[in-house]
């Protein structure tokens, strides 16, 4: 197979680069050229929002396109209407923000079928829901029946440039009293990186198209399962102190950003944490355990001087060593 990764220097793409290279494939990156490319790759630049940032994909031929992009639509847009004649197959890696949220009355547990947020392939960047469900039609008006969209959910795992994970294990590795948020056996929904680029390839190269929403089933993982598993990676010794959602919320402590991947239940919960992925399940998605992911990410870290990249376009993750103090009345 011949693939062509767009990107392919950091988080989800460098997975489906290094899956791709496992299997034996041919692989051209195309970046814009500020993280060094992967070994044993071709690696063609370009900047995407640029005037003719697209020169260097102006010929050759590949099996298989991978994009993550996500930002501007028109971006995607210009890439597959570019590439349609020459790529057999495109699978742009979208989210499941595309979904409406809160979803409509009769429409909870509708999966792929669920109603879609409004988006357009000619945007010029609006929000990030948005963006993603234009980059789907963008993606679809090209390609057609040879358009694969991966709906992930929650990614974590090696080469996280978003803090979520590398922040728990940074913290449970300092030990002592933690603030753990919820119940213990609060049911998580996430996907490693690596299951991850492993679904999409094999999909892809299967010839699958249409949406499908990856992520581990309901429960693959709590807050409880984590929080152990981050103990066992680090060797760090914690006192998890579990924390009502009220008392969290009522000391104005963020979650998914002060405290990274939990969310209060409710609502939003349900809908971060509460997708039927039997779609994706009946075509061969697996999930490794917790503390697989957990001991890979931070031997990644460890590898790194334990200081994760961190993507410029996203906020810092984690709560301050006083603020957690303060709120477990130390």
């Amino acid at each position: 197979m011949r693939l062509l990764m767009l990107g392919g220097t950091e988080f989800v793409g460098r997975a489906i680069v290094e899956d791709a290279l496992d299997r034996g494939w041919d692989v051209t990156v195309f970046h814009r050229g500020h993280h060094a490319a992967p070994p044993r790759t071709t690696a063609l630049h370009g900047d995407r929002t640029a005037p003719d940032g697209l020169a260097a994909l102006a010929a050759g031929e590949w099996d298989l396109v991978v994009d993550t992009w996500s930002g501007a639509p028109t971006a995607v847009r210009d890439s597959a209407r570019l590439l349609a004649g020459r790529v057999g197959q495109y699978t742009y890696v979208s989210s499941r923000s595309v979904y409406v949220h809160p979803s409509p009355a009769g429409a909870a547990g509708a999966g792929e079928d669920g109603p879609l947020v409004e988006g357009s392939p000619d945007a010029d960047g609006t929000a990030y829901a948005e963006d993603k469900r234009g980059g789907e039609l963008a993606v679809e008006a090209a390609f057609g029946d040879r358009a694969l969209l991966v709906r992930a959910g929650l990614i974590v795992g090696p080469y996280e440039n978003v803090g979520r994970l590398p922040w728990w294990l940074n913290r449970v590795a300092r030990g002592g009293p933690l603030l753990a948020p919820g119940r213990p056996d609060l049911p998580l929904q996430y996907i490693d990186v690596r299951d991850l680029a492993r679904w999409t390839l094999d999909a892809a190269a299967a010839g699958r198209s249409g949406a499908y929403d990856l992520v581990s089933p309901k429960g693959h993982a709590t807050m409880g399962s984590l929080i152990a598993a981050c103990a066992a990676a680090t060797g760090g010794t914690v006192e998890p102190r579990w924390t009502p959602d009220a008392v969290i919320e009522e000391a104005g402590i963020e979650p998914w950003t002060e405290l990274p991947i939990w969310l209060p239940e409710g609502e939003l919960y349900d809908f971060m944490f509460g997708a039927d992925v039997t779609k994706a399940l009946d075509a061969g998605l697996t999930c490794r355990p917790v503390e697989e992911t957990a001991a890979d990410t931070w031997a990644w870290l460890q590898s790194l001087g334990g200081i994760a990249p961190h993507r410029p376009d996203r906020p810092q993750k984690g709560i301050s060593a006083e603020r957690e103090a303060a709120l477990l009345g130390l």
